[in-house]
């Protein structure tokens, strides 16, 4: 966590940061080609992060999504919550379809192997996402659809 976390959280939880959602994508991507991949708004904010790169499923084209993460077990946790949008994220049909990617954290490329998480393990799982990104819970709130919530592990 970082000294812009706190600040991240209370942003993160504002109920228009929806309708917001396109700009920000804009903005990391624009930082992101002007530092050459380097530094995302998660790393400003001093969050887990990691770059999520997934074939899609009609196209067969990788796309590549920033995602905030939690490191959990020897892996990585990341859910599909959209801010609590009404809308599923265009990489969680694609995920599912593959269950394979490739994953940029901390500078280094890995091979991934995707489960997604259900039932009680996925409510024990919640809660360590809890721990990282309390937004999780508002952004519960905010939606009809369950979140879902994928572990990645090192293929």
């Amino acid at each position: 966590m970082g000294l812009l976390t706190p600040l991240a959280v209370r942003i993160g939880a504002l109920t228009w940061m929806p309708k917001l959602l396109p700009q920000v994508v804009w903005t990391d991507k624009t930082l992101q080609r002007a530092t050459q991949g380097r530094v995302t708004i998660l790393d400003i904010a001093g969050l887990p992060n990691l770059m999520l790169t997934v074939a899609g499923r009609k196209s067969g084209i990788p796309r590549t999504t920033p995602l905030l993460c939690v490191p959990h077990a020897g892996g990585w946790l990341i859910a599909g919550s959209y801010f609590g949008g009404p809308d599923m994220p265009l990489w969680v049909n694609n995920l599912r379809a593959t269950a394979t990617a490739t994953i940029r954290y901390t500078g280094r490329e890995q091979e991934v192997t995707a489960r997604e998480v259900e039932g009680e393990e996925r409510a024990r799982v919640w809660q360590v996402m809890l721990a990282t990104w309390p937004n999780f819970a508002k952004y519960e709130e905010r939606t009809t659809r369950l979140i879902p919530v994928f572990y990645l592990e090192r293929t």
